[in-house]
């Protein structure tokens, strides 16, 4: 179900990360390399109102019911005007008031929390949004692994190196057939709920398409081969000036210390120009939240829903 006019392409590039440029979002969401990725699983589309261009998409973290909403409107110019801000929230309202949805901005960075509540005096409620707030860490942190903070980690680390003979090498799109061989493989040892399997195997298309087109779309991605074969790969794409957002980290857990090791690799030769690596969201996982915040983030990237009061009133928020 895709809510606005234009579906996210290759071809899009250019335009999207005019707007995705024009302004310190922040959060990995509000990236190309994020948006291309997962553009099918969250029917992401976009369209261009007044003075910001909007991108629509679907919620997954509410399994039940579909939850079309808005990512904050984006600037080109680095500036937004509360009258003209107004006038496109107003627009991108009616759009999904006629497709029968109640309308609300998520995967909204704090910083534009205030922005947004210009355009619309007192009329939007804020929603702390917890699973969805992205992981941040410094690259050298996740280089070195010093202190006792990163104790187990280290020894998971050095485990592997003394254990295992292997080549870190970078992913291309000439790799593409045996990446998804290792992520068939990857995803039949799992035990999953038949909803869970349904995404899985949307992630396993969405993995195709960007192990084809790895160069082309300027994604970072790298992989650790053993014995000949993938074992293990990383792919990010660029958040901004100091910062790589990781999208996909896999590792066949038959080897231990390798998910340490694609992580300590992927940051020494592709990331070590940044200052930070994103670690995007935890969905609210409790395993996935435990192992986020084991890598000790420097920061939790705040994100937040806005939807007006009015409607509210007519069921509240899910």
């Amino acid at each position: 179900m895709f809510m606005l006019e234009n579906r996210i392409t290759i071809e899009s590039r250019p335009i999207l990360e005019e707007y995705l440029g024009g302004f310190l979002y922040g959060t990995s969401g509000l990236s190309f390399s994020s948006l291309y990725m997962w553009r099918n699983i969250n029917d992401f589309s976009w369209q261009i109102i007044g003075d910001y261009l909007c991108i629509a998409g679907l919620s997954h973290l509410e399994l039940e019911t579909e939850e079309p909403f808005l990512f904050p409107p984006l600037t080109k110019t680095g500036q937004y005007d509360p009258e003209s801000l107004h006038r496109t929230i107003e627009e991108a309202k009616k759009i999904f008031e006629a497709k029968g949805y109640i309308f609300s901005i998520r995967l909204m960075p704090v910083h534009l929390i205030d922005i947004i509540e210009s355009a619309f005096p007192g009329q939007l409620q804020y929603f702390d949004d917890r699973p969805n707030y992205d992981y941040l860490y410094r690259t050298r942190d996740l280089i070195d692994l010093k202190g006792r903070d990163y104790h187990s980690k280290k020894n998971h680390l050095n485990y592997f190196l003394n254990h295992y003979k292997y080549e870190y090498i970078p992913l291309t799109s000439a790799m593409a057939e045996d990446a998804m061989q290792f992520i068939r493989e990857f995803n039949l040892r799992k035990n999953l709920p038949e909803h869970e399997m349904k995404l899985l195997k949307m992630e396993e298309r969405a993995m195709s398409d960007v192990f084809h087109n790895i160069e082309i779309l300027g994604y970072h991605a790298g992989a650790i081969i053993i014995d000949g074969k993938i074992e293990a790969l990383s792919i990010g794409g660029r958040l901004n000036d100091n910062t790589i957002t990781v999208h996909v980290e896999k590792a066949n857990t038959q080897y231990r210390g390798l998910y340490q090791a694609i992580n300590n690799e992927f940051c020494k030769h592709v990331a070590s120009t940044v200052e930070f690596i994103n670690r995007e969201e935890d969905m609210g996982i409790p395993g996935l939240r435990k192992a986020k915040l084991s890598y000790k983030p420097v920061k939790l990237v705040e994100s937040h829903i806005a939807i007006f009061k009015a409607d509210l009133k007519d069921g509240g928020i899910n």
